[in-house]
């Protein structure tokens, strides 16, 4: 008889630290979307930064995922939700980049970006709609570490520092694996299911 396996501790921290070390994916992306664009100064430097941006950390994070998630699939809406989120985040507050408004700024992009990313969760994934909720929090999380970290957050990068990404990533690990909980190897069923084990 096959059961599922939910994963015990030993896993289940071994995932952890694998998603919360993806923070460093975070520097990478916001160089790549500086590169591409330079500071986010108006849409479309919003736009096509956080597009950039949005890809490299989609990326990382479903590599870093313990196979829980589809990396064409993730990259995808990470990248779209990341680009129309700063967007409209950033015209929100005109761009500016004290506390409050980069607060609000990635509130407005962690809406965008959670309903992306909640649609691309394998249908295994315990009440999806939490990580979206999370999203604006935890995202607000990230830039607000960042900026009381001293960071020079005027630049006006595409994205929080690695302060606030570690912060964000240990954060959303945990909430990812209440979600969908890390198993041990074993056979799967399909890309949108968990693995099993014999018993």
């Amino acid at each position: 008889m096959r059961v599922p396996f939910p994963g015990r501790r030993r896993p289940a921290l071994g995932s952890w630290l694998r998603w919360t070390a993806g923070f460093l994916a975070f520097p990478i992306a916001g160089l790549a979307g500086r590169a591409a664009v330079g500071p986010v100064d108006d849409a479309m430097s919003a736009l096509v930064g956080g597009v950039v941006t949005g890809a490299v950390i989609g990326a990382a994070q479903a590599l870093v995922s313990s196979g829980r998630l589809s990396p064409p699939r993730w990259s995808a809406v990470t990248a779209a939700g990341s680009g129309v989120g700063l967007m409209l985040g950033a015209t929100l507050v005109d761009h500016r980049t004290d506390l409050g408004s980069l607060v609000l700024m990635g509130a407005v992009e962690g809406v965008l970006l959670g309903v992306a990313q909640a649609s691309a969760l394998p249908r295994a994934a315990r009440i999806r709609w939490l990580w979206a909720a999370a999203m604006p929090v935890l995202w607000s999380a990230g830039w607000t570490v960042t900026t009381l970290a001293g960071v020079g957050v005027d630049a006006r990068f595409t994205v929080f520092g690695a302060t606030g990404a570690l912060t964000f990533s240990a954060l959303s690990g945990v909430l990812l694996h209440a979600l969908l909980p890390a198993t041990t190897s074993g056979r799967t069923t399909g890309s949108d299911s968990l693995r099993e084990v014999d018993a």
